[in-house]
């Protein structure tokens, strides 16, 4: 059951008023809104609790990262049926979304425990050394204490209150303060029951998690501004989200920010694929553009292809299969109001064509279609900008050059995906070079939505994907953005953290 309030340090507790969720269907629930006053208290809760979850063993803490799986798989069918009503997500997709959020929280356990994270070195001491002798040197790396952790909208499981962000946190030693999504407070309203249960059983001290629900952007501001707060995790718009990383910038003691902010994910489909493959190829981009009624960031919003017969077939073949796409519902009525004006904004472009125009109405999203050509996207940045839905945009190219010039132009994107085949390649050689420096993950053959969680994922790249482009925020390397490195110089055994003794 719904418990409609703040968990903060293992206490249930309400505010002064309260807002409620936009169900899809039935009636709303109730929740206490967020103040800057309970982010105060969560944060002094969570630097005190750092002293012990801190400094805790890697095998108690991922004791704990199982435990919160467990009490989640527990919830299972209440997390389903509330998740449903709050977005108008599919069961299978909530089910699936939840399998991931614990397959995780299991994974980031079992690489904890290997230690191979903790990057331990050591350079032993050289007293005979001339001229000058070495001191002995060991370094591993450390939590950086209390981190802040914001949901996502689109991702009620996964990115969320025991997403990746809080699971990675938690896996370093960190503990975390998490400002829940409006979207969905009752998803993270179940999901805290199951931290809080699972802080009970295995003795973790209670501060070490806390939830804020709902508020206005006060209560987002006081999560980043806190000085208590070492570091920050996002997921959201690239608007919401640069403003919380200035926030972060100008504070006395800048604190890293880790946001992950969306792209345009585009596909560059090389001459020979085109030709050979470029319907299948069509199809498969339609049912990515359109899976989750397009609210994944790494929708692949953009296919840059060259002109003549073949990209006109290709247009036809997306045409023809995102026709038979049935309108979906989308997470809010804000995001449904976000996708008809971007749509609108795409239409009324210069140099833009309508190839599918269909009809939206109120929350429920219908995918729309529209071409130009690589000189219109060269002189109007504004095509690159993220339409967060159901929207394609095929860019056609002169040539190779024109190719070429479209993917320098590109900003930091998540992923980048060549559709080839053996002859183009030459082509694709002299395109992956850009491709390197524009995205964090790059596809071959394949489609940018479903994101594994393992080691060699990364999902980051240069802003405004993220702004950090040297992080991810999925796959085990995750668990670095909150660690740093500390060096002990000559420092008896007794007195070194046990993982460096």
């Amino acid at each position: 059951m719904l418990i409609g309030k703040h968990l903060i340090a293992g206490q249930w507790l309400a505010g002064n008023s309260t807002f409620t969720n936009e169900p899809v269907s039935g009636t709303p629930d109730s929740f206490s809104t967020g103040t800057p006053e309970l982010v105060d208290m969560a944060a002094k809760a969570a630097e005190e609790a750092f002293w012990t979850y801190g400094y805790s063993s890697r095998a108690e803490r991922a004791v704990f990262l199982r435990a919160i799986a467990e009490e989640i798989d527990a919830l299972g069918d209440e997390i389903t049926a509330i998740g449903t009503k709050e977005t108008g997500l599919p069961e299978a997709r909530l089910i699936g979304e939840r399998g991931r959020t614990v397959g995780q929280l299991r994974l980031f356990a079992d690489h904890i425990e290997k230690g191979e994270y903790l990057d331990l070195r050591h350079d032993e001491a050289l007293p005979n050394r001339e001229p000058l002798p070495r001191p002995d040197l060991r370094l591993m790396q450390r939590p950086v204490g209390p981190v802040g952790v914001f949901g996502a909208s689109n991702f009620p499981l996964a990115f969320s209150t025991a997403g990746g962000d809080t699971a990675s946190a938690l896996a370093a030693g960190c503990p975390v303060v998490v400002k829940g999504h409006s979207a969905h407070p009752g998803v993270s309203d179940l999901v805290a029951q199951a931290i809080d249960k699972a802080i009970k059983l295995c003795g973790v001290q209670p501060g070490t998690f806390s939830q804020i629900q709902g508020g206005d952007r006060a209560v987002g501001q006081a999560v980043v501004q806190h000085p208590l707060i070492r570091a920050v995790g996002f997921t959201g718009s690239l608007g919401g989200g640069r403003a919380l990383y200035d926030l972060c910038a100008a504070r006395p003691e800048p604190i890293p920010f880790f946001g992950e902010l969306g792209s345009v994910n585009p596909m560059f489909i090389l001459p020979s694929a085109l030709t050979v493959r470029g319907k299948q190829i069509a199809e498969g981009w339609a049912g990515s553009l359109t899976m989750g009624a397009g609210q994944f960031c790494t929708n692949p919003g953009i296919a840059v292809v060259m002109e003549g017969e073949d990209g006109e077939a290709f247009a036809e073949a997306a045409k023809d299969a995102l026709s038979a796409v049935a309108e979906q519902v989308m997470l809010t009525d804000g995001i449904a109001s976000a996708y008809y004006q971007g749509r609108d904004r795409v239409a009324a472009t210069k140099g833009v064509r309508d190839v599918l125009t269909t009809s939206c109405d109120q929350r429920k999203a219908t995918p729309y279609l529209f071409a130009t050509s690589g000189k219109e996207w060269l002189s109007n940045h504004e095509l690159g900008d993220e339409v967060f839905g159901p929207l394609g945009l095929i860019v056609t190219v002169k040539d190779l050059e024109e190719m070429r010039a479209v993917a320098n132009s590109l900003v930091g994107q998540l992923t980048c995906t060549l559709h080839q085949n053996d002859d183009d390649s030459e082509i694709a050689q002299s395109l992956l070079p850009i491709l390197e420096r524009k995205a964090g993950r790059i596809l071959s053959n394949g489609f940018p939505t479903g994101v594994e969680v393992c080691d060699a994922m990364v999902h980051g790249g240069p802003y405004p994907a993220s702004t950090n482009f040297g992080a991810t925020s999925v796959g085990t390397m995750a668990i670095r953005r909150f660690l740093r490195p500390v060096c002990y110089q000559n420092f008896p055994t007794d007195l070194l953290p046990t993982d460096l003794q």
